[in-house]
C-alpha cells in the first residue's frame, strides 16, 4: 500500500515507524470501542438499579395485596351488619343495643382507616359515572331521572391498593328508556 493510496499511512519504505503507527491506530480504535462498552455497561447497571429501585418500592405497596383482599371481606360485612339495621329500628332500640351498633361503626371505620393508612382506598362511585375499569355493573335497572348508563346503586364497595384496582365496585347501572325510543317501535308480523 502506497502513500497515494492512503495519505494517512505513510509508507513503509518511506517511514521506518510506519508499523508502530499502524499499531497505534489499531490500539487508539480499540481504546474508542473499549469506552463504548465501558459506557454501555455502566448504563445497563443504571438501568438495572433503577428497574430494582422501581421494583422494591412496588413490592412494598402491592405486598398486602392478598391481605387486603380478606380484609375488605371483612369491611363488607360489617357494612352489611350495619345496613341491617334501619334508622327508626335503631332509634328505638334498647341504650344497650345501640352501644353495640356503635362499636360495631366505630371499628367498620377503625379497619377502613387502617387499610386506608397501608394504601387501600375505596373506589369512588360518588360523581356517579360508571367506568369499566374501576366498576363492574352487575344489573341494569330503570332510573327514571338518571342518565343511561349512569351508577344507580352500589351493591358491593370497590378497592384499590396503589394505582391497581383491588376489587372493581359491583353496581347497578340506568337502563336506557326504549319505550320512548321511536327506533324501536317495530312492528313485527
Amino acid at each position: 500500500m502506497s502513500n497515494e493510496q492512503n495519505p494517512e499511512m505513510p509508507d513503509i519504505a518511506e517511514n521506518p515507524h510506519a508499523a508502530e503507527f499502524a499499531v497505534l491506530e489499531a490500539l487508539k480504535a480499540e481504546v474508542e470501542s473499549l469506552k463504548d462498552q465501558r459506557l454501555r455497561a455502566l448504563a445497563e447497571v443504571e438501568n438495572i438499579r433503577r428497574r430494582a429501585e422501581k421494583e422494591k418500592a412496588e413490592a412494598g405497596v402491592y405486598a398486602v395485596t392478598k391481605f387486603a383482599r380478606d380484609m375488605v371481606g371483612i369491611a363488607d360485612n360489617f357494612s352489611r351488619a350495619l345496613a341491617a339495621v334501619p334508622a327508626g329500628v335503631r332509634d328505638a332500640a334498647d341504650p344497650q343495643i345501640v352501644a353495640v351498633l356503635d362499636g360495631v361503626e366505630a371499628t367498620d371505620r377503625q379497619l377502613l382507616q387502617t387499610l386506608e393508612r397501608y394504601g387501600v382506598k375505596q373506589v369512588d362511585t360518588s360523581d356517579g359515572k360508571f367506568d369499566p375499569n374501576l366498576h363492574q355493573a352487575i344489573a341494569e335497572v330503570p332510573a327514571g331521572d338518571k342518565p343511561p348508563g349512569s351508577i344507580v346503586d352500589v351493591v358491593q364497595t370497590g378497592f384499590m391498593i396503589g394505582d391497581r384496582l383491588l376489587r372493581p365496585a359491583m353496581v347497578t347501572v340506568a337502563k336506557k328508556d326504549v319505550s320512548a325510543s321511536p327506533a324501536n317501535m317495530d312492528t313485527k308480523i
